[in-house]
């Protein structure tokens, strides 16, 4: 794998764990801001709607220049959106910073897939990309426990002036190891747009929505859950979702593997397991050691589903992924807000903490069954044009190609 796959993955580290590492730090916040703990969150909310709206925006403005400037111009704004949190006099400058910093996310993620795809052979495109991605989820394992910790102890100003450097580093990284990469001639913001008129690129984005949409659904509430009902202490929390990131860098690295090999059925057997584990996750988090390895088990086969849905994305939007790819960022941050908001919905029914779960499994559920009608229609779009074919002269054939 080049070099290059390494500015990349730093990049990812950072923005992974400025995106999750203010949910352990959001008392410290409320207190020096003087503001409500469900105010603070705010700065949770804020970042995934930036998310959601800067992935096409940005992708959008970088149209006009090459990828690497584009990436390069990214890492300056969550630079930029880390320092201006770090430094906020007051709870709004604080929020204006993370949406900042969240306008860079999308756009990396799906402009950093192409350039990961273009860096290396047909063959390792999805492990290109899981290499990248390595980078976010070893900020769940690395990143989020240390930044919380440094929080803690020297202050949450401290944790954003580290990953402000983080930044620094990942944009010295890309300036010096990726490649120039034009952005391919003929190709327009018209272009971009007309892949979402194909089924299959909209298909796997709901893939997207509802697949990582299960795993969030049991992993939002998983400190309640697990303190309440599992019995462990508050503490031993950090530590559960240490095994949950471990499980993600696992199930990452396994899905780009295998997705180059096989896409579908990578996606079936994942998606699959998924809904399995969630489901088993009502019974399982009654019992300390089992909802531990389930937990493991949740984020290898949630994140066993991001390079080959990433690729199926690619894939689709053949000639104009870029904006798709970045969208496709977009809907996981969608399946997210999603999955908590119904999860919160079945708490409040008074169902319990463990209800999540069942919302989880569903989700997973309905994504394998989007994968399995993504399959049938592109089999019979295959049938039909080779019946098409069969029936027209090769003369004529070669007229219409050409």
């Amino acid at each position: 794998m080049p070099l290059a796959l390494l500015a990349l993955a730093i990049g990812a580290f950072g923005i992974g764990t400025t995106e999750f590492v203010i949910m352990g730090l959001l008392p410290e916040v409320a207190t020096d801001f003087g503001v409500s703990i469900p105010t603070a969150g705010f700065l949770v909310t804020g970042y995934a709607l930036g998310v959601m709206f800067g992935a096409p925006l940005m992708t959008v403005l970088g149209t006009k220049i090459s990828r690497k400037r584009m990436l390069m111009v990214l890492m300056g704004l969550f630079i930029v959106g880390n320092l201006l949190s770090a430094l906020a006099p007051a709870f709004a400058v604080m929020l204006i910073g993370r949406v900042v910093a969240s306008l860079a996310h999308g756009a990396f993620f799906g402009i950093g897939s192409v350039v990961a795809a273009e860096l290396v052979a047909p063959d390792k495109k999805a492990g290109a990309i899981a290499m990248m991605f390595t980078g976010l989820t070893v900020a769940n394992v690395v990143g989020v426990p240390l930044g919380t910790l440094v929080g803690q102890s020297l202050g949450w100003r401290v944790t954003f002036t580290v990953v402000a450097a983080l930044g620094v580093i990942g944009l010295a990284g890309i300036a010096k190891l990726v490649p120039e990469m034009p952005k391919p001639e003929g190709v327009h913001l018209r272009h971009e747009l007309a892949a979402f008129r194909n089924v299959q690129v909209l298909l796997a984005m709901a893939m997207t929505v509802l697949g990582f949409g299960g795993v969030f659904a049991a992993i939002t509430y998983i400190a309640p859950m697990m303190t309440h009902v599992t019995g462990f202490a508050e503490g031993s929390v950090t530590w559960l979702l240490v095994l949950f990131g471990l499980g993600m860098v696992g199930g990452n690295l396994v899905g780009g593997k295998f997705a180059d090999r096989a896409l579908m059925p990578m996606l079936y057997v994942s998606l699959g397991a998924l809904a399995i584990v969630l489901a088993l996750f009502t019974l399982t988090a009654h019992d300390k050691v089992l909802s531990a390895v389930t937990i493991a088990l949740i984020g290898a086969l949630g994140f066993a589903t991001v390079p080959p849905l990433q690729k199926r994305v690619l894939d689709q939007a053949h000639g104009a992924p870029t904006l798709a790819s970045a969208v496709n960022i977009g809907a996981f941050n969608l399946g997210n807000a999603l999955s908590a908001w119904l999860g919160g919905i079945v708490i409040a029914a008074g169902l319990g903490y463990t209800a999540p779960n069942w919302v989880g499994a569903v989700l997973a559920a309905a994504a394998l069954l989007l994968a399995v009608l993504s399959a049938a229609l592109e089999r019979r779009a295959g049938t039909t044009s080779a019946v098409v074919a069969a029936g027209v002269p090769t003369e004529e054939r070669t007229a219409v190609h050409h």
